[in-house]
C-alpha cells in the first residue's frame, strides 16, 4: 500500500474490498491473516463497510454487495458516449456476426463500457468495467496512439511493459513504432495479445478533436487471418466509429 495516500484508513478499507472481491467471501480471521493485522482490526473494517451497505454479512462471512453494480450501472447509463454508441454497437455485431465492444481510457487502462454479440462465439473474459493496460490489445492501442505525446511518454517510461499473454508487445520502443503505424492507418489489429485464440480490430472514436474512446470487434484469430474478412471487419469498425462520433455530436 502506497505511503503517500493521505488517509491510510480509507486505503485500508479499499484493500479489504479488493480482498473480498478476490476471495469471493471471507471472515475476520481470513482478512486479518491476508492483511497482517489483528482479528479485531479486520472485524472493525468489515463491520464499518457493512454499515455503508457496500459489504453484506451472511452466515458469519462477508462479501461485496450489489451496491457496486448499482453505482457502476448508473455511471455507464449516464455516459453520453455510451448512449451515442449502443445502437451502433448492436448493428456492428449483427453485420460482422462477431462480438463488438466499446471502451474508453481511464488512468492508463482501457475500460470496457459495453459489448454486444453472441458471448458463446468467442470467450474474451470481459465484462462491463473490465480494464486492461492500453498497450495490451488493439482497443487500447488506438487510444494510446491518439493521446498527447507527454501522456504517452508518461505511460511508456518503463523498461518493460506488463505481458497479458506471450504475444503482448512489452518493449516500449517496438510499441512506439506500432503506434505510428496505427496513427497513419487509422485502426489497430492484434493477434492473441489479450486473449489466446482471439484477435481484435479496433478504431478510435474521435469527434472534432476529442478522443471519446474506441470501438472494436473480437473474433477467432483464424478468421482474422483471412484477408477479405479482415478488410471487411476494418471497414465495418471504421464506419461504426464514424457513426458514433456523429451521434455524439448531436446527442
Amino acid at each position: 500500500m502506497s505511503s503517500d495516500i493521505p488517509l491510510q484508513t480509507v486505503a485500508r478499507a479499499f484493500e479489504v474490498l479488493d480482498l473480498l472481491e478476490r476471495e469471493r467471501e471471507a471472515g475476520p480471521a481470513e482478512i486479518a491473516e491476508l492483511m497482517d493485522v489483528t482479528r479485531s482490526t479486520a472485524h472493525d473494517y468489515l463491520v464499518s463497510l457493512e454499515a455503508t451497505g457496500f459489504v453484506v454479512r451472511e452466515a458469519g462471512t462477508y462479501r461485496i454487495s450489489y451496491r457496486f453494480l448499482e453505482r457502476g450501472s448508473l455511471l455507464k447509463y449516464r455516459n453520453r458516449y455510451f448512449h451515442s454508441s449502443d445502437v451502433v454497437l448492436r448493428k456492428l455485431s449483427e453485420q460482422s456476426d462477431e462480438l463488438a465492444q466499446l471502451g474508453q481510457e481511464e488512468a492508463g487502462d482501457w475500460v470496457m463500457l459495453h459489448e454486444e454479440g453472441d458471448l458463446t462465439s468467442v470467450q474474451t473474459g470481459t465484462y462491463p468495467g473490465f480494464r486492461t493496460p492500453l498497450h495490451s490489445h488493439a482497443a487500447g492501442k488506438v487510444l494510446l496512439a491518439h493521446l498527447p505525446d507527454e501522456r504517452v511518454d508518461e505511460l511508456l517510461d518503463v523498461d518493460e511493459l506488463a505481458a497479458v499473454t506471450e504475444h503482448t508487445v512489452t518493449d516500449p520502443a517496438v510499441l512506439r513504432e506500432e503506434l505510428e503505424t496505427i496513427t497513419d492507418q487509422g485502426y489497430a489489429i492484434d493477434r492473441e495479445e489479450q486473449v489466446i485464440g482471439i484477435g481484435f480490430v479496433s478504431c478510435p472514436v474521435i469527434e472534432d478533436t476529442e478522443l471519446l474512446g474506441s470501438v472494436s470487434v473480437a473474433c477467432p484469430t483464424g478468421r482474422l487471418e483471412q484477408d477479405e474478412y479482415r478488410a471487411e471487419l476494418i471497414q465495418n469498425v471504421r464506419a461504426a466509429a464514424e457513426e458514433i462520433a456523429v451521434n455524439y455530436r448531436f446527442y
